[in-house]
């Protein structure tokens, strides 16, 4: 019976909001416009009558004239950049230079493929009998070689990785890393999937193309979790002047340390960067102590970190997952930070009910349970 109540009330409460809706709509239509409107002075009664535009060239021109006529209204352009006046900003690309191959070159590689795939009599043989099997390995290379960096800077884009660790610059990841914590693909680290910080504890296997003789800065960086600036980062890794891909024989800055994201703060990214190094870089200045166990000497960020050795290194690679709150992080807070564990939780306000009235009109038959104090009453002993 209650339901039923409930649903009338509910049905009546669309009733009163419609007759409110029109009330205002009429109300409205008595307000004059501050100016012309769109389309206003064209006749739809006679569209016979009105110019075409024969070409779509013509159309584009008159379009690009009335976007850029001033108009009186205020657009949505308008309101964006008046929130964020760097909105559509261009943005300075730092990263190595992109060599595109010829599409020549390309298609005539591509069409001798096809031909030498056509004269493959056990290639055709597989593919009729549907048991021809592809190598996903050569399709991640090909994949990395063609659209895969393009991809993996729509994500970090995506993510906000470039908005909050270079503003106003981006780069193109050429070079792909292969990271993995655990011997299986469960742990691997991709562009935005999601570890515990138990999978992320040890420090994982990096690989990596390399030229022979060629130097490179990893780093690992989380923008989220500082504790006392927002604008600042917890450095958690950090090797330097690696050779080829040999990233256990570079100089460790700082040494590795787990994902701490705080209990109740939700999902935190943890990018991995990669930067090639044109000489041997002195990071003397970036050293930190070993074992670094202070979260003061970690703040960091990797846009003054970059901007002091710009000369000298350039973005190539980027990878981030997302972690949460698991059971590790208390672990490491106490035994390895030495410190409080900071916990964050949501109070919710207490409901609000508005004044009780003696005749409640249009309620449900239970209105009284809300201004009740849910204790349970007791009514004597007899």
């Amino acid at each position: 019976m209650a339901l039923r109540t409930a649903l009338r009330t509910g049905a009546d409460l669309g009733v009163n909001n419609a007759r409110k809706f029109i009330t205002t709509a009429f109300l409205r239509r008595l307000v004059p416009p501050l100016g012309p409107m769109p389309n206003e002075d064209l006749d739809t009664t006679d569209l016979e009558s009105l110019e075409k535009y024969r070409s779509y060239t013509r159309y584009l021109r008159k379009a690009e004239e009335a976007r850029n006529k001033p108009v009186w209204w205020k657009t949505y352009r308008s309101y964006v950049e008046k929130q964020d006046p760097e909105h559509d900003a261009e943005k300075v690309d730092i990263g190595l230079p992109y060599l595109r191959p010829s599409r020549l070159k390309e298609v005539k590689e591509r069409k001798q493929m096809v031909k030498e795939n056509k004269k493959n009599a056990e290639l055709e043989r597989a593919s009729r009998l549907r048991t021809l099997k592809v190598s996903l390995d050569r399709v991640q290379d090909e994949w990395g070689k063609t659209s895969g960096p393009f991809h993996i800077q729509r994500l970090a884009e995506h993510y906000g990785v470039f908005r909050d660790l270079f503003p106003n610059a981006l780069f193109l990841p050429q070079v792909l890393m292969q990271i993995n914590y655990s011997q299986d693909n469960g742990g691997q680290v991709h562009y935005g999937n999601r570890l515990t910080p138990t999978e992320a504890a040890s420090v994982p296997q990096i690989s990596f193309e390399a030229e022979e003789g060629s130097l490179w800065t990893l780093m690992l960086t989380c923008p989220d979790e500082h504790l006392l600036d927002n604008e600042a980062e917890y450095v958690h890794w950090l090797v330097g002047n690696i050779p080829g891909g040999s990233v256990q024989k570079g100089e460790e800055l700082c040494h590795y340390l787990p994902p701490i994201p705080p209990k109740g703060t939700g999902f935190h990214r943890y990018v991995y960067f990669l930067f090639k190094q044109e000489v041997r870089i002195d990071f003397q200045e970036d050293v930190r102590t070993t074992p670094c166990f202070s979260l003061a000497e970690r703040s960091f960020k990797t846009l003054d970190f970059y901007r002091k050795h710009q000369d000298a290194m350039t973005p190539a690679g980027l990878s981030f997952f997302q972690s949460q709150w698991d059971e590790s992080v208390s672990d490491t807070f106490h035994n390895s930070l030495n410190m409080r564990e900071p916990v964050f939780e949501f109070i919710r306000p207490p409901v609000y009910h508005p004044p009780q009235v003696k005749h409640p009109h249009r309620q449900p038959l239970r209105y009284l349970d809300r201004y009740r104090n849910g204790k349970e009453h007791t009514y004597g002993i007899y």
